[in-house]
């Protein structure tokens, strides 16, 4: 396990909306150089980085033409190695985004795979024995190939899945077993992208969709002996890099696949929605001050899940990704700093999305570009001053537009503002890094009191208190202490802690 995640907070990087280093309106990796200092400044020691890739963009770079190839819009494979360099000057990490399930249709390896005659790409993707054969339990792609057969993808159209064969064997005049001698080519030929990108200075990977390799494979057995075999490669050859899965189901991509952290994701219902965005817009989440949120629904699916993977990995909290609306569609300021209070102070390793910490909008009604759809309003260009388009570029015509409202939040306008979100998460970030016992590997005891909230959690000496309600409220500390940081009107007094609306402490009982 690299150690250096134990103390990681990282920060996510979109990087055709960050910063825009030559006005052609798309964010940059000579962008991203510059503002290097501003991510330290935050506190983030590393920054997880969306596909850089060249591409087609039809699903924002998540469509690879070329894994070995910067896309020319954001520089050249020269660029973000000198971005690797610049950053590990700084004693910062960078992970590149990793997109094993599938590539764009337009990849040199499809444009083989999809011709009528054989060759050592014919399986490279899945493909149907005949036109005629469209198994409705598949998405698949039809008669638009010389090859007689159809394609199957992960997703969009342009999307045709990898072949890493498949679990359960349905269909044996198409399908191949898992342990397919070409099936194991398609995983060397991602290991060795991995090894490409690794010896030119990436420290990992995220893992775009890691559970969908395998097809057939309910459990994800055959899958998790993919990622172990990757895992067992880092660990031989580079120790210190680190992979985080997109997956959601800790028990199997720590425990079972050997990912160092699994991303805590937002589905609806789940331990994370039920804290940030259950119901109608927010209405029923822990975090909003109409009391209405459950905390029994996230301790009882989130506390098994902690105490099963705590000696192997992290459970990886983050404040939005790419793929969600900002919380700013979901919840008001006050709220937002308690997430963030919660999320800096929880074990695992926590990642800030670009702009939650200004508490950019989630920008709703956005005509979809390149493949962002309903997530493209949390896409936006970043915003950094009040100069024009608002410091992101001095091009006239850019990727997405920014934030026109006359309160727009900008780094400018919110980092000396002591009332900000931006003073929140730059607090809750140097007391993680302060103080061991708020580390990825800290313990953890969780104060839950069936559906009870306000509640308390105690990580080593440390004692977190919040009332995310809209009325006041006290809990029995158990605990005597010294104040460390608070968030609205809190205090300790005869043995409890008393805290105002929307209100958070945090107790040192080891002072």
């Amino acid at each position: 396990m690299p150690k250096w995640l134990n103390d990681a907070v990282f920060y996510e990087i979109y990087p055709q909306s960050f910063y825009d280093s030559n006005g052609d309106g798309i964010g940059d990796i000579n962008g991203i150089i510059e503002k290097l200092d501003y991510v330290a400044g935050l506190g983030c020691n590393a920054i997880w980085l969306n596909p850089v890739y060249d591409s087609p963009f039809m699903d924002a770079g998540y469509d690879v033409r070329d894994y070995y190839t910067v896309a020319p819009r954001y520089g050249t494979n020269e660029d973000l190695v000198r971005l690797f360099e610049a950053a590990h000057r700084k004693s910062m990490k960078i992970l590149l985004d990793l997109v094993p399930g599938h590539t764009s249709d337009t990849h040199p390896w499809f444009q083989v795979a999809k011709r009528a005659k054989q060759s050592d790409l014919s399986n490279r993707y899945i493909f149907t024995k005949s036109v005629w054969d469209a198994p409705p339990e598949y998405r698949m792609m039809c008669g638009i190939c010389e090859r007689d057969g159809n394609y199957m993808v992960n997703y969009f159209s342009s999307q045709p899945a990898l072949n890493y064969g498949f679990y359960d064997v349905t269909h044996p005049e198409w399908q191949l077993p898992h342990d397919h001698p070409d099936c194991r080519r398609t995983a060397d030929a991602m290991m060795a992208v991995m090894r490409f990108w690794l010896d030119k200075g990436c420290d990992g990977f995220r893992v775009d969709m890691a559970d969908s390799l395998v097809k057939n494979d309910e459990e994800k057995i055959a899958t998790a002996k993919i990622w172990r075999r990757v895992r067992d490669m880092l660990d031989r050859d580079y120790p210190e890099a680190a992979m985080v899965a997109e997956w959601c189901h800790p028990d199997r991509a720590i425990n079972n696949a050997g990912f160092h952290m699994d991303f805590y994701l937002d589905h609806y219902g789940n331990g994370y929605s039920r804290l940030f965005r259950f119901g109608e817009w927010g209405d029923l989440a822990v975090f909003n001050p109409n009391g209405l949120g459950d905390l029994k629904g996230f301790a009882e699916e989130y506390l098994p899940a902690y105490n099963r993977t705590k000696d192997n990995g992290y459970i990886c909290f983050m404040t939005n990704n790419h793929d969600m609306p900002r919380v700013t569609a979901y919840l008001d300021k006050q709220a937002i700093k308690l997430v963030n209070a919660f999320i800096f102070t929880m074990p695992g390793v926590p990642f800030l999305y670009y702009g939650d910490e200004i508490g950019m909008r989630y920008q709703a009604d956005l005509i979809s570009k390149e493949g962002g759809f309903s997530r493209t309003g949390s896409r936006t260009p970043m915003q950094w001053n009040s100069g024009k388009n608002l410091g992101f570029s001095e091009g006239d015509r850019l990727y997405l537009p920014v934030d026109l409202s006359d309160d727009a939040p900008t780094v400018e306008n919110q980092k000396d503002n002591p009332d900000s979100i931006y003073r929140i998460v730059t607090d809750m970030i140097a007391l993680r890094h302060k103080y061991a016992d708020l580390h990825g590997n800290g313990e953890l005891e969780f104060m839950v009191r069936g559906e009870e909230i306000p509640f308390a959690y105690r990580r080593g000496g440390l004692v977190m208190f919040f009332n995310p309600l809209g009325r006041e409220a006290e809990i029995d500390t158990g605990y005597d202490g010294d104040v460390v940081y608070k968030i609205g009107g809190a205090v300790i007094a005869d043995g409890k802690v008393k805290l105002q609306p929307q209100s958070f402490l945090m107790m040192n009982t080891n002072p």
